[in-house]
């Protein structure tokens, strides 16, 4: 499945996760897997399902297939504790994660309805004792609209932020705690950069204007007239389903959200079903209108980007996106927390979406589960039209060249994905493509004026557009194509290219070199003590590096928790990017003072050249301030 403008999304509640580029992104999704074939019942599909859990050692899923008219199926397998061998049901409430974060959009669409604010308002109009930096304030003020649809410009939630545990924490202490990552980067109302905080700010809003909490209003207004009998923001006092590792044994404690609003629901497969035909009869309950249908179809509309200006339909509408799979269009949203994936689609045209969320963070049974649903309810459904084929525009050619991704979701991996995520872009034989530094390339076909739709390799093509050459503007020139991208001058992208392969190729060669040094220095006639430290130093930076990658890796599995405080993990990478600092300006003493006498003419100009690459790295990271990163502040 390709999900080109959820691929920053997935599992949206995880801090740090690596934002694949999209052609990367896309590459993958384009690898033909052996799969399945279409289950023809319920009960062959619960048979897929319950073989996907065993071969992935997951403990359990709650799902709920549904049509407009009710659902077809609402069930749960496996597991939902292991120790206690206890069976998930129907009524197990499970974390959903980021998918919770729409009620904060269905909130705001009420009050707004009902002529108590506006999506348009200015935030600090509504909530001016709510921190947030925006140099553009004046002319381009943080909006309502901008907290929900991601474009706010602001950083995601800081480390420290996804590690508090915020028992019994309301929500204007939790934001008060992690005010520093809310800085626009970049114009308000621009560009799409997914931020936990956005939706906390907009609840606060809603607890604002109504003198209600959050949670309170939600269970007055959309809980209870939906049917959702057992959802909670809160620590559910029966029924919770236990979080595991990836490995399906290994539990995670309960997670206290400080930010309740972005992803704290815990629902069951009967509550999750009452939502999704919520959306299918587009705001109806019973008969019975909880908010009106032009309500759901805003959500669906994204309309704050620069590209959703220029007229694109697809993308983050408010806490509702659209995806793309086997030739179909889905609304909906995904979640994700540690040890909890899960997805909510519809397709509104064909009256039938569907929920699924596992007790572990294991994407691949995540994955493999959506396609077998998606698979099910596809299987007698015609897919819509494609949009006919057009020539490419006529200033194509004024968008080719070099770009690199302009709207990071955390700034503290900005300093990786502007390198691994350049692109090239071209347009020839009809059709614009892109480039990456890694993976094929691929290729969309013109649709109309500025709109570009994705051309699988595989499988039928896409049937509306999702990718857009923007219309110029003063900031530069920008295509997006699921993320935004900015174009650079050639000679910088060339330039990142040769200076990031001469560093890796240093890098590689150091270790190599030292095995012949290292076991050379065992026979007296070979050593060379006035080559020592041009040796060594360099080893010790690489070293360095290599631990860093270790530490990092072996704190993944429990990320929040070891990174997010001071703690051995955290403290060590600290200490790790600063023993690199030293050992790089030491290696660079080392070559400047050696003296003539004693030192190999091909030692010297190697260590020379050593040192200047590991000294580019040094600059480039200290640049993006991971010398001496913290990542508990």
């Amino acid at each position: 499945m390709r999900i080109h403008f959820v691929a920053a999304l997935m599992h949206a509640a995880l801090p740090l996760t690596m934002l694949a580029t999209l052609p990367a992104a896309m590459a993958a999704a384009d690898k033909k897997q052996e799969e399945p074939k279409a289950a023809q019942s319920i009960p062959e599909l619960k048979q897929q399902i319950e073989k996907i859990l065993k071969d992935t050692h997951t403990p359990g899923v709650s799902i709920a297939i549904v049509h407009k008219d009710g659902p077809e199926w609402v069930g749960a397998l496996g597991l939902a504790n292991v120790a206690a061998n206890q069976p998930a049901t129907v009524d197990t409430l499970f974390r959903i994660g980021s998918t919770s974060k729409a009620f904060a959009s269905l909130s705001i669409l009420k009050l707004a309805d009902e002529g108590k604010l506006s999506l348009n308002d200015p935030v600090r109009k509504l909530a001016p004792d709510v921190q947030f930096e925006n140099k553009w304030e004046t002319t381009d003020p943080v909006r309502v609209v901008n907290l929900l649809e991601h474009t706010t410009g602001w950083d995601d939630l800081h480390l420290r932020e996804y590690a508090l545990n915020a028992n019994g924490m309301d929500l204007k202490s939790g934001l008060e705690f992690g005010a520093s990552s809310r800085v626009s980067r970049w114009r308000p109302g621009t560009r799409m950069s997914y931020c936990n905080s956005g939706p906390a700010v907009a609840a606060y809003i809603v607890e604002k204007v109504t003198g209600q909490r959050f949670e309170d209003y939600v269970q007055q207004n959309f809980f209870n007239p939906l049917g959702m009998k057992t959802a909670t923001y809160f620590l559910p006092q029966a029924n919770a389903v236990t979080l595991y590792h990836n490995d399906g044994k290994t539990p995670y404690s309960y997670w206290h959200i400080s930010l309740r609003p972005a992803g704290a629901i815990n629902a069951s497969a009967n509550d999750m079903a009452a939502y999704v035909q919520f959306y299918l009869n587009r705001g109806t309950v019973n008969g019975t209108a909880v908010i009106p249908a032009a309500d759901i179809d805003r959500m669906e509309s994204p309309v704050s980007t620069w590209e959703a200006k220029d007229g694109l339909k697809a993308g983050y509408g408010l806490s509702n996106y659209w995806t793309f799979n086997d030739g179909f269009v889905y609304h909906g949203h995904n979640g994700g927390v540690e040890g909890g994936l899960t997805d909510m689609s519809y397709m509104p045209d064909y009256g039938v979406g569907y929920f699924y969320s596992i007790n572990s963070g294991n994407g691949d049974a995540f994955d493999k589960i959506g396609k077998a649903i998606k698979k099910y309810i596809t299987l007698k459904l015609q897919r819509p039209a494609v949009p006919a084929a057009a020539a490419l525009p006529s200033f194509a050619a004024d968008y080719a060249g070099w770009y690199e991704p302009n709207s990071p979701r955390q700034e503290m991996t900005h300093f990786v994905s502007r390198i691994i995520g350049l692109t090239r872009v071209s347009f020839a034989d009809g059709k614009m493509t892109l480039k990456g530094m890694n993976g094929p390339a691929s290729n969309f076909a013109p649709v109309e004026g500025r709109f570009f739709r994705y051309l699988p390799k595989d499988g039928p093509p896409e049937p509306a557009a999702s990718a857009a050459l923007i219309t110029p503007n003063g900031d530069g020139v920008f295509i997006f194509a699921g993320q935004t991208l900015k174009r650079v001058p050639t000679l910088m992208a060339l330039g990142e290219i040769v200076l990031t392969g001469f560093v890796l190729l240093a890098v590689i060669s150091l270790p190599l070199y030292a095995l012949f040094w290292i076991i050379g220095g065992f026979m007296p006639a070979r050593r060379r003590p006035a080559e020592r430290g041009m040796r060594l130093y360099p080893l010790l930076a690489v070293l360095s590096l290599v631990a860093f990658c270790a530490v990092f890796m072996g704190a993944s599995s429990d990320v929040l928790k070891r990174l997010g405080n001071v703690t051995g993990w955290s403290v060590t990478l600290f200490l790790i990017t600063i023993l690199f600092a030293v050992m790089v300006l030491m290696s660079t003493w080392a070559v400047v003072t050696a003296s003539g006498e004693g030192v190999r003419r091909g030692v010297r100009w190697y260590s020379g050249i050593v040192a200047v690459a590991l000294l580019i790295a040094l600059v480039y990271l200290a640049w993006w301030g991971v010398i001496g990163v913290r990542t508990w502040v």
